[in-house]
Parts: structure tokens; C-alpha cells; sequence
């Protein structure tokens, strides 16, 4: 296993020093899914939720999430996001998220990526708790990335 990046020689904990690092393109593309009951499956595609438009609140909060990452992981960089996309699908047994994060810089944007869809679905779950309490959040993972040393990934 090779040596963790976020811990010094004696074990205590640091943010990584991305100095010498060249800047470059980076992506990353996260997903995830909320599972939900009829009626708020049909909250969602009618529009009727009480609280208003569920989709467009979930993707404004993802995509304010991605902007603030490094205040809510503590070791992240703060990053000047290039762009931030968030999709949201509602299908026959809930929704899925999927943002897409860019940047130019030193260190990827992965976290930023998990943190959207995370926000994203949380928002789903608070505008709509009220119709279906028992809603599961889940599967939230990296589908891909691009740039960097490590170079293009998908899952």
C-alpha cells in the first residue's frame, strides 16, 4: 500500500502540497440515487410538492455544495471551479443525481463532484420528507474523472 498523502512522517494529519504540481484540465462526474414511494415520485413530475420546485433547489444546492467543498472535508484545497453541472432523473423507483465538476488547477476535483450529488440528494430528501419518510440516500461514488498525473479513469 503506498504511503497516505494527507499524513506527515510522524501521522499527523496535513493538507497536501500541491506547489510544484502544473496546472491542468481535471474533471470528475459523481452519481447517486435517492430511493422514494409513488406519491413522491409524482410530487416530483407533477410539480406539486409543497415546497416548490424539489429539482431545481436540489441542483442549485449541489452546485453551491461543489463551491464549498474544501470548508466541509477538512484537507481539500479550495478550488476555482471552472464549471459545474448537475442532472437530476426521476425514474420508476426514485431520482439519481450526476454532477460534473471542472477546473484548471494542481489537485482534482472528485471531492467537489461527491459533495454536489450528496447536497443534492439531501435537498430531495428535505423537500419531500414530509410525503415519503422512508426515502434512502445511497450508491454515491466517482464514475469518472480526466487529467492529472493519474491521467483518465471511468468506473
Amino acid at each position: 500500500m503506498s504511503k497516505l498523502s494527507h499524513t506527515d512522517e510522524a501521522g499527523a494529519a496535513r493538507m497536501v502540497d500541491v506547489t510544484a504540481k502544473a496546472d491542468t484540465a481535471r474533471t470528475a462526474t459523481a452519481t447517486g440515487r435517492i430511493a422514494m414511494n409513488d406519491a413522491a415520485r409524482t410530487a416530483i413530475a407533477e410539480g406539486s410538492a409543497a415546497k416548490g420546485d424539489v429539482f431545481a433547489a436540489a441542483r442549485i444546492a449541489g452546485i453551491m455544495a461543489a463551491k464549498r467543498t474544501s470548508e466541509i472535508i477538512p484537507l481539500c484545497h479550495p478550488l476555482p471551479l471552472t464549471g459545474i453541472t448537475l442532472d437530476l432523473a426521476l425514474d420508476a423507483t426514485g431520482a439519481t443525481a450526476t454532477a460534473t465538476v471542472r477546473t484548471s488547477g494542481k489537485t482534482g476535483v472528485e471531492m467537489e463532484a461527491l459533495t454536489a450529488v450528496s447536497a443534492a440528494l439531501l435537498t430531495l430528501y428535505d423537500m419531500l420528507k414530509a410525503v415519503d419518510k422512508h426515502m434512502t440516500i445511497g450508491d454515491i461514488h466517482v464514475s469518472a474523472k480526466a487529467g492529472g498525473k493519474s491521467g483518465d479513469w471511468t468506473a
